[in-house]
């Protein structure tokens, strides 16, 4: 039976999402979202589940993935800003493209890593991290990708896994846009940032111990 980690202590719930202060945000997007997208011999997966930089910062470290992408998916807005997606009016959800080898690592191996690393039970929110940019979401690129989907969350609310029901929204993958280049990476390149020391790093750590078998050499 699943176990979903437990959210963080209510201690720290006045730590948020955010760029930091003495961050000037940039709209610079270098990336080639196409390239990313079909590396050879890869596939593709696309999940919401909180701010980004943590969904980036666990998927990054798991084996057979090569290439975890921060970006906006869901909304009405073209080539929306971070700016814009914060306010949660232009119906995007912050989610993490990640590109992973399908003969080193399943996307049910995803699923699970996936459903174990956030609470899929709490409406638009993620601990401090409250909106509907920051909702439970499986964006599927295939009829596989989403029969799988489907068919785990009704095995998880089936088997009780979970306290309360699963809200996790499961849709046919939107335009995916990347977000700004300071946010990739966000973790890697800012450690010592609050958000990261409190929110990201015991969010990592418990992966870590979690799926040691799945971690990247």
């Amino acid at each position: 039976m699943l176990i979903p980690i437990s959210l963080l202590s209510s201690a720290l719930t006045f730590v948020a999402c955010e760029a930091p202060p003495n961050t000037t945000p940039k709209n610079e997007r270098t990336m080639d979202n196409e390239v990313q997208a079909s590396t050879p011999g890869s596939d593709t997966a696309t999940f919401g589940a909180g701010c980004f930089w943590c969904v980036e910062a666990v998927f990054s470290e798991m084996k057979g993935v090569s290439k975890v992408v921060s970006g906006y998916a869901g909304g009405t807005v073209v080539d929306p800003t971070y700016k814009q997606v914060c306010t949660g009016t232009t119906g995007h959800a912050e989610v993490a493209r990640i590109i992973y080898d399908p003969k080193v690592v399943t996307f049910d191996e995803l699923l699970e890593v996936f459903w174990q690393t956030h609470d899929p039970t709490t409406l638009n929110s993620q601990g401090a991290d409250v909106g509907t940019q920051y909702r439970s979401v499986i964006f599927y690129h295939n009829v596989e990708q989403q029969r799988t989907a489907e068919h785990y969350k009704a095995e998880l609310d089936k088997s009780g896994a979970f306290n309360k029901p699963i809200v996790t929204e499961i849709s046919p993958l939107p335009t995916f846009y990347a977000a700004e280049n300071y946010h990739q990476e966000y973790y890697a390149q800012n450690p010592d940032q609050g958000y990261c020391q409190y929110v990201i790093r015991p969010k990592v750590e418990k992966f870590r111990k979690a799926f040691a078998n799945k971690l990247k050499p």
